[in-house]
């Protein structure tokens, strides 16, 4: 095997452990990216361009995985890569990174419960607690409203509606006249 089939080979596993570094960081997996994005370091140069941007996300996964330490260490030696705009984003990053973080109260927080310990939790097969696939619902039929009985309405008391009137036919006849 030659030299270029190797660097090729090692950059397209590389690619493959980036995006797997991804789509576990995506989901949610932080200690699962943090692991792929260090093998697609292993396997690719640091000083490329594209090293620079595995290394980015590296230290995102770092912070998110709670390995603050690690990440400012790494965003750190990033403000010397080859590179310009992994040096710019390492700036930025740091300068974030080191922010002092601020006091929060526990009346400013929203606990969210765990769920997992409720019996008949979800099931991922089906994607519904107790596992019970869901049946759809029909749409309710619309109650029509009952008819009006006008032999039943008050006609007696419009006299709102005459004054009402008359007013209009006032104001409608003052406008004519100017």
């Amino acid at each position: 095997m030659t030299p270029n089939n190797l660097d090729s080979e090692n950059i397209s596993l590389a690619k493959s452990q980036y995006e797997a570094g991804k789509a576990a960081f995506e989901r949610g997996l932080y200690r699962q990216s943090v692991e792929r994005f260090q093998e697609a370091t292993k396997l690719i140069s640091r000083t490329t361009a594209l090293g620079g941007e595995i290394q980015m996300w590296l230290v995102t996964a770092y912070q998110a995985s709670g390995q603050d330490e690690e990440a400012i260490a790494l965003c750190e030696a990033l403000g010397k890569h080859p590179d310009l705009k992994t040096r710019q984003q390492s700036r930025n990053v740091l300068y974030i990174l080191k922010a002092p973080k601020l006091e929060t109260r526990p009346e400013w927080l929203t606990q969210i419960p765990d769920l997992t310990a409720i019996e008949g939790s979800t099931d991922s097969s089906k994607g519904r607690a107790g596992g019970a696939p869901r049946t759809p619902t029909r749409p309710r039929p619309q109650r029509e409203p009952e008819p009006l009985d006008l032999s039943k309405v008050n006609t007696q008391d419009n006299g709102f509606v005459w004054v009402a009137l008359g007013a209009i036919v006032v104001i409608l006849a003052a406008l004519f006249v100017f």
